[in-house]
């Protein structure tokens, strides 16, 4: 669906804020993936994970991603979704996927200035730095899979936002342009 757009990424490459700004810009509905799962199980994803694991938070997570790919809205998904070979074919079917790519580094010094940071769960045990340029490493083949549009989120959220608006929209004049190309039905 070309109104629905999906954003994708590590945790703290701007999902969140970047998906707020264009929410507001476009006049369409915001949706956190990772908010929707706290309010539908009453727990914050470390609970889930401590009590849980990791296999079931992401298995709720993927339902969670079906249930609000809705037309018309913002998606900002958990770093984490495109594990699923599913979820990436959903994603990659329900909507315009742009993939948010930071570098560690930047990842890094967003989660350090970030309060919440202690509210996210260590996915290795390792250290923050070794944590996130690992996992980089290892989801940066599955966001580009996922992704119809890759964008460099290294730069300030406001001009993340302005370059998905210029695409979104280019994407939607050229929709309308090649729906007034199709020669009306004759009897």
């Amino acid at each position: 669906m070309i109104n629905t757009i999906i954003l994708v990424g590590p945790r703290a490459s701007g999902k969140t804020t970047v998906g707020k700004i264009l929410a507001a810009h476009l006049k369409l509905d915001f949706i956190d993936t990772d908010e929707v799962v706290q309010k539908k199980t009453n727990k914050t994803i470390a609970q889930i994970v401590d009590e849980q694991g990791w296999d079931n938070f992401r298995m709720i997570e993927g339902q969670i991603l079906k249930e609000v790919t809705l037309a018309g809205c913002i998606i900002a998904t958990g770093g984490g979704m495109v594990i699923s070979q599913e979820n990436r074919n959903h994603m990659k079917n329900k909507g315009i996927v742009f993939y948010l790519s930071t570098s560690a580094e930047t990842v890094v010094n967003r989660l350090k200035s970030n309060p919440a940071v202690s509210q996210r769960p260590s996915l290795t045990g390792l250290s923050i730095t070794e944590e996130i340029t690992g996992i980089i490493k290892t989801r940066d083949p599955l966001y580009q899979e996922t992704a119809h549009f890759v964008i460099d989120a290294n730069n300030e959220k406001e001009r993340v936002a302005q370059e998905i608006d210029a695409i979104y929209h280019t994407l939607l004049k050229d929709a309308a342009n090649d729906a007034m190309a199709i020669p009306p039905l004759t009897e």
